[in-house]
């Protein structure tokens, strides 16, 4: 890892607090407020619906891993180079012009630094022209390796009626480039997204509906220790029974006991109900392995009787959920993006913007540079922070608001977080049924979602 990164590994940990800066007391302003259940934000058809899961007793959740192993381990890391990370990002260029060459019908690129008085078309990456945040003025697409040798052209954006851009985000743009010094650009390219998951004929897939319950800490509030919010959702997840309880961790404290006395009150809270569990790891949890992607919990001290319905997962990952493919990412990107995206008359809301790229450039963290607390480990990034389909619901927790939204044919949710500050946030809830008749178009498997106040 190069120097930079790790004195942000170094800033990061001179963060962290302490166990007596906070109150074992219970907080006064969780518990005294008043809009404990109310519905915030809803998708499809929520009237009259019954918000009760099965327990998860037909439920089968698995990683899906149709091209590398999934992430299962702690991996060494802070010894990449910066040609491992020009390979990988060359790689992301190469693949994504691939397919937008052959969905557009594109016969050549041209080179981002040969002059030409017609119109060429383009390949490369979106960059800044200094370390400033972009602009419309400092926009410079850097070439792929093979046609452009990596060169970089400055981009006139004043021909383009409308555009939406972030940093990292591969283009094909059209345009003259008469000097080769300055690219006019006249057309840009939409990104393709992957296809949907489709099941096999042999998959074992229950027709049954399924609830999911989505929760993203952190899971006690910034002035106490007692885990109210916790507890709660422990007692919403015994009332409603859901078959599937996604849970996105942050821990405040220290830290790893803190950690295991949590995870551990969620297991033997939920026992009996055979609710299958999701733990998420997020880059807050000041215990666990500061790197992207991140590797899943290590927690041995699972049963042997709650071992079949407890997951642990890293962040990002892919899940199968009796058909049902879940993006799942603690991550912000949404906001790290939304700091950095630059648009034109563009119709759809910034959310819905953001959300396309991520599923059009195939990646759980397009952007590049990453956001100043991230550490990326590049190699590992090319392997298993890359979506394989184009996920059916995406959940992507946010500081920003909570929304649930249809974003070309994929329901992305942020549940919002179970905490804000000393008062209580919000999580989600999803009602999903497969659709396993393969002869058929796709239907969207996610028949509702509600975001609720805890």
């Amino acid at each position: 890892m190069c120097a930079e990164s790790k004195q942000k590994w170094k800033r990061r940990i001179f963060w962290i607090p302490t166990l007596h800066q906070l109150s074992s007391t219970p907080s006064q302003k969780y518990s005294s407020r008043t809009s404990r259940g109310e519905i915030v934000n809803t998708y499809g058809i929520t009237q009259g619906t019954s918000w009760c899961g099965q327990g998860g007793a037909q439920t089968v959740v698995r990683l899906c891993d149709m091209s590398e192993e999934s992430l299962s381990r702690n991996y060494k890391y802070m010894f990449q180079k910066l040609r491992d990370i020009r390979d990988v990002l060359a790689n992301k260029i190469e693949d994504l012009g691939a397919t937008l060459k052959n969905c557009y019908s594109i016969e050549e690129f041209a080179s981002t630094s040969l002059p030409a008085q017609e119109n060429v078309i383009l390949l490369g990456q979106i960059c800044c022209d200094s370390n400033g945040k972009l602009n419309a003025k400092s926009v410079v697409l850097e070439g792929d390796l093979e046609y452009s040798c990596g060169m970089q052209v400055p981009v006139d954006l004043s021909e383009l009626r409308e555009y939406s851009l972030f940093p990292g985000q591969v283009v094909v743009m059209e345009g003259i480039n008469s000097t080769g010094r300055k690219l006019v650009a006249s057309k840009l390219y939409e990104g393709v997204p992957l296809p949907f998951y489709r099941p096999e004929e042999q998959d074992d897939i229950s027709d049954e509906q399924q609830m999911v319950l989505v929760a993203c800490g952190p899971y006690t509030t910034s002035d106490s220790l007692t885990y109210e919010p916790l507890l709660d959702l422990i007692e919403i997840v015994k009332r409603d029974k859901p078959d599937v309880c996604i849970l996105s961790y942050q821990l405040i404290g220290t830290f790893e006991e803190v950690f295991k006395r949590c995870l551990k009150g969620i297991i033997e809270g939920t026992r009996g109900l055979n609710t299958q569990l999701v733990f998420v790891p997020s880059l807050r949890d000041v215990h666990h392995e500061y790197v992207y992607p991140q590797p899943p919990f290590v927690f041995p001290e699972i049963s042997k009787e709650d071992r079949q319905r407890v997951h642990l997962v890293p962040d990002p990952c892919t899940l199968n959920i009796n058909g049902v493919v879940f993006g799942l990412t603690s991550t912000d990107i949404i906001f790290h993006m939304g700091t950095e995206e630059i648009s034109s008359s563009v119709g759809s809301d910034r959310f819905t913007r953001i959300l396309k790229h991520i599923l059009t450039q195939r990646s759980y963290y397009p952007l590049y540079p990453p956001a100043e607390e991230m550490n990326i480990d590049y190699e590992n990034f090319q392997l298993y922070a890359q979506m394989q389909v184009t996920p059916d619901v995406f959940i992507v927790p946010s500081e920003l608001r909570y929304f649930v939204k249809d974003v070309i044919g994929c329901v992305c949710m942020n549940p919002g977080r179970l905490t804000k500050g000393q008062v209580g946030g919000t999580y989600g809830r999803l009602f999903i049924k497969p659709k396993i008749n393969l002869e058929k178009e796709r239907q969207n498997p996610c028949l509702a979602a509600q975001v609720v106040k805890i």
